[in-house]
């Protein structure tokens, strides 16, 4: 348990953060799945404008460090190829 006033701090700042950094995952997953579902549909048109979405979602998750760079890279990626490959 925290004793010193700086780490009674350091705990409603964790979890403040930990909430905020759970909403922010929850609302990136979310914008994820609506691209997955379209591109499972079939639906090139709505795909197309999930990824749109998805796209400053993702990045912005990486820039604010939810998950790294370089799998929001990845993800967009794929996306963008599942997408290209649906139209084609």
């Amino acid at each position: 348990m925290a004793n010193s006033s700086q780490s009674k701090k350091r705990v409603r700042q964790t979890v403040r953060r930990t909430e905020v950094n759970r909403n922010r995952r929850s609302r990136m997953r979310s914008y994820v799945r609506k691209v997955e579902e379209a591109i499972a549909l079939g639906d090139t048109e709505a795909a197309q404008q999930a990824f749109r979405d998805v796209e400053p979602q993702l990045m912005r998750s990486a820039q604010k460090g939810i998950l790294p760079v370089n799998r929001a890279a990845r993800k967009v990626s794929r996306l963008a190829a599942s997408i290209k490959k649906m139209a084609s």
